[in-house]
Parts: structure tokens; sequence; C-alpha cells
């Protein structure tokens, strides 16, 4: 039996994981450009200096090597109509199931989006920002965050309002915060209304509470070197920080996946792609089923991941493959010495204030993720 995952990413990593624990005997082979896991939850610290590249990046090989995954380097450009054949720009991967981790990428439409940074592209974006601020003696920082208006859900907000808080802090402690404008932006009236009521008010108050001017309910239009212009008017900026929304991968193009109008893989509540045989799919590149505050984030990656292992090696042995995975939004959002709670569910919010246990909370957590990457 020939199993596929596409990707290096939290999904990817938890779905052989997963696969290898159910069929000790099956060939499961990864697919990515490189074998190289980033940890994105850390990016937010690299700017401060708490983290750097060799934090981020992990190589793989070794968890491959353990877990008996042959590694196949190559980037995917389409799939093969029954979805049997994954096609790559360095050869072709056969399978008898296959699971697609690849995550999304940005939406970068926006006329002049290369003036500004998106922190999540990766290690160089953060150690851009991180370069840029050393370099500045003030003016002004825009931090703010997009969506795709025909994928509700394919938005990342948590890691922006990291940012902006963390750089707050950072400027403080070097003492030269009031040399520094930090104007927060985003199309909603509401920014961060997938987190809860609660937690938009709280993210409102701390901004007005440490001097971050907001300019919301207003769709940026244009990014110039030194300026953000929206529908209801433009400002000055010395350095844009702007995640956009997301949308699929673009070997979408050249697959025969049913796709969402944002552009994503259409998958059912088991994880599994619409109208396939054993292919499902994980994370940032499906589109499921979900209620309207659900998130985008590697926690649902991993049980997305999990109930597509566990469906997929049900199916191809001829069982129930009627697994599913429960929506929640665990965020903990971090402010370089302090962190608030934010959780959600179908049946409870909760936002807890900032407090320094839930700091290294966080950096406990990433420690206990990457201690299998560290052996």
């Amino acid at each position: 039996m020939k199993l596929t995952v596409i990707g290096a990413g939290f999904g990817a990593l938890t779905a052989i994981r997963r696969l290898r624990r159910q069929s000790p005997q099956a060939e499961i082979t990864l697919i990515a450009p490189e074998p190289t896991f980033q940890y994105y939850p850390s990016l937010i610290w690299v700017p401060a200096g708490l983290r750097g590249r060799d934090d981020i990046l992990h190589d793989i090989r070794p968890l491959l090597e353990r877990l008996d995954v042959h590694f196949h380097a190559g980037r995917v450009t389409g799939v093969s109509e029954d979805g049997r054949r994954v096609t790559t720009d360095s050869g072709e991967v056969e399978n008898d199931g296959l699971i697609v981790a690849s995550g999304g990428r940005f939406l970068k439409k926006l006329p002049g989006i290369e003036h500004a940074i998106t922190l999540c592209e990766g290690i160089d974006a953060a150690e851009q920002i991180r370069d840029r601020l050393a370099e500045m003696d003030g003016g002004t920082i825009a931090i703010g965050f997009g969506g795709n208006p025909k994928e509700p859900a394919a938005v990342r907000g948590g890691p922006i309002f990291e940012l902006l808080f963390g750089l707050d802090r950072l400027l403080r402690r070097e003492g030269r915060r009031d040399k520094f404008k930090l104007v927060f932006f985003n199309p909603s009236p509401r920014p961060g209304n997938r987190l809860g009521e609660k937690a938009v008010d709280r993210l409102l108050d701390r901004m007005a509470k440490f001097d971050i001017e907001t300019h919301i309910g207003a769709k940026p239009k244009q990014f110039e070197a030194n300026r953000v212009i929206t529908e209801k008017g433009e400002f000055e900026a010395d350095l844009i920080l702007f995640m956009p929304g997301m949308t699929g991968p673009a070997w979408l193009e050249n697959a025969p996946f049913p796709t969402s109008p944002g552009g994503m893989i259409e998958a059912d509540e088991h994880a599994r792609v619409k109208g396939f045989e054993r292919v499902y799919v994980a994370g940032d590149s499906g589109s499921y089923p979900a209620p309207d505050w659900a998130p985008k984030q590697a926690h649902m990656a991993d049980l997305q991941a999990g109930a597509a292992a566990k469906n997929l090696v049900a199916e191809i042995d001829g069982q129930p493959a009627n697994r599913t995975f429960k929506w929640e939004l665990v965020c903990v959002m971090d402010m370089l010495d302090r962190a608030t709670l934010v959780f959600r569910n179908d049946k409870r919010q909760l936002v807890t204030p900032p407090c320094r246990l839930l700091h290294w909370a966080k950096r406990f957590f990433e420690w206990w993720y990457l201690r299998d990457l560290r052996r």
C-alpha cells in the first residue's frame, strides 16, 4: 500500500505520524520542496531577538528516517484525474491514498503589496522586519491584515495582533516608543471578530491604552513605499507589515479537485475531498463545512490531519471512514513577556487577562512540539 502526503508543515507531519501508527507496513512518501519544517508560531519572537533562524527551521530527515518515510524533493505541479498520481518538477509519485497538507498561499493582488512585509511567509520575512526595525530611528509602523472575501475562514489575524503588541512592548523596553507611531489597520470595524466579541473589545481597549492608532472599517486599496491608501483615506508609513487573506496552492489549476469560491479544496466533515476516493485534505489548503468563526491555524491542521489519516486507512481497509474533527480556536496571544489565552468552541468562549505564566506556557509548548524533531 502506497500512501502519499503533500507538504512539510503541521498537518503533514501529523499525517505521517498517524499513518505510520495505523499502517506499520505501508510505503509512505512525503512530497515537499525541502525537508524542512518551519515553526511559524515563534516567528513573532524573531523581531525582538528571542528566536533566530535555527529556532524556526528544523530538518525533518531524522524524523522521516525514524518513521521509515521516503522523502520526495519537489514542487507539486499537478495531480491526475483520479488522484492516484502526483506530478512534481522532479518526477511523479504514484499512490493508493493521498493526503494534501501543502498549506495555502497569500493573495498578492493588492497594488503595491511588494512594499509590505508578510510575517507568516517565513523566517526571511521575520528577519527582514527585525533588520528594518534596527535601522529605524523613529517613524510610523503600519500593521494590518486582510481576508479573502470569498473564503471568510482564510484569514490569519492572530499573529498580527501578537506582532502589534509585541512591537509596542519591544520599543518600550528599548526606551524609544515615543519616537514611533503604531497604526493598526483593517477592513472590518470589529477586527478579530472570529476570536469572539469579548476578545475584540479587549484588543481595541488595549490599543487605546498603549497609544496605538486605529484605521479600521476601511478596505486597503493600495500600498506605496511610504503610504497606506484605503477606501476612507490614507496615511504615511515608514514600515508596512501586512497579512493578506489566503487561497489554495497554485498547483490546483492542474488538479481535478473541486474548489470553493475562495480557491480552497472542498472537503466534507471527514476531511475527505468531495467526490474522490482515498483523497483527503488537512490544513490551510482545505475548505470545510464549519462554523462562521472557524480558524485557520496549526491546531486545526493537526486535528484535520488526524481525522484524514484515520479515515484514509479505514477506507483502504474497507472499513467505515467516519472520523470527524472538532472545531475549536486556541490562541495564546503573546506580547513578549506575557500572553492572553483566547479559546472558542461551539459551546463557550474564553478570554483571559494577560499574564506571564501564559507566555512561558507558549514557550513550553514550542519545546514540547519540537522535541521530536530535535532528537
